[in-house]
C-alpha cells in the first residue's frame, strides 16, 4: 500500500507533467523556463528538481510514456475477443478518438518537439509508435489482404493524422458531432485502403 507521502509526491509529479505537456503545446519546449513550470502548480521551480533531473526528462518522459500507453491500449484492445476484424477495427478507432480528445496538448508537443528529445529517446518514442502503426496495419491486412504494407502504413498515417486534428480544433473538439464525424471518416478511409 502507498504511503500517503509517496501519493502525494506522485500526485505533485503528475501536475508536473500536466502543466509542461500544456505549456509546452502553448509555447514551445524552448520558450517555458523552470520557473514558469514550478508557477503553474504553485511551487517555485527548483522544485521541479525533487520529481525530474531537468526538464529535458519531463519532455521524455510526455513523450515516451504516452508511445507506451497507446501501444498498450491497442494490443490490450487486439488481445480481446471481437466478433469480427471490422469490430475490432472500430474500437482501435475510439481508443486512438478517445486519446485524441482527452491529450490534445501531447499531440501538439509531439508534432512539434519530438527533434528535440535526446536521440536515444527519440529511437525510442518513433520504435513505439511504429509498434502501434503496425498493430494497426495487422488489424486492417486482415480486413483488405489485397493492399500491400507499404500502401496500408501510408493510410495509418493519414488515419492517425486525421484522428489527431483534435489538437488544432481546441473549441470544438469535445462535442458528439466532431467525435462521429473524425471516427466515421476514419473508418471509410481504412474501408477504402
Amino acid at each position: 500500500m502507498a504511503t500517503a507521502r509517496a501519493t502525494g509526491k506522485a500526485r505533485t509529479r503528475r501536475r508536473f507533467l500536466d502543466a509542461a505537456a500544456r505549456l509546452f503545446a502553448e509555447r514551445g519546449f524552448h520558450a517555458v523556463s523552470i520557473g514558469e513550470l514550478g508557477a503553474a502548480i504553485g511551487v517555485s521551480g527548483p522544485a521541479l528538481y525533487r520529481h525530474f533531473p531537468s526538464k529535458e526528462a519531463m519532455l521524455e518522459e510526455i513523450l515516451l510514456g504516452i508511445s507506451e500507453y497507446l501501444l498498450q491500449g491497442g494490443k490490450d484492445i487486439v488481445e480481446k475477443p471481437h466478433d469480427s476484424d471490422e469490430v475490432l477495427l472500430r474500437d482501435l478507432v475510439d481508443f486512438h478518438l478517445e486519446f485524441a480528445l482527452a491529450h490534445r496538448d501531447i499531440i501538439r508537443v509531439q508534432d512539434r518537439e519530438l527533434g528535440t528529445l535526446p536521440d536515444e529517446a527519440n529511437r525510442r518514442v518513433r520504435m513505439l509508435q511504429r509498434q502501434y502503426l503496425n498493430l494497426w496495419v495487422d488489424v486492417v491486412s486482415r480486413i483488405r489482404p489485397a493492399v500491400p504494407t507499404a500502401h496500408l502504413q501510408i493510410v495509418m498515417h493519414a488515419v492517425f493524422g486525421l484522428l489527431n486534428s483534435t489538437s488544432h480544433n481546441p473549441d470544438n473538439a469535445e462535442s458528439d458531432d466532431v467525435r462521429d464525424i473524425l471516427a466515421s471518416s476514419a473508418l471509410r478511409v481504412l474501408a477504402a485502403s
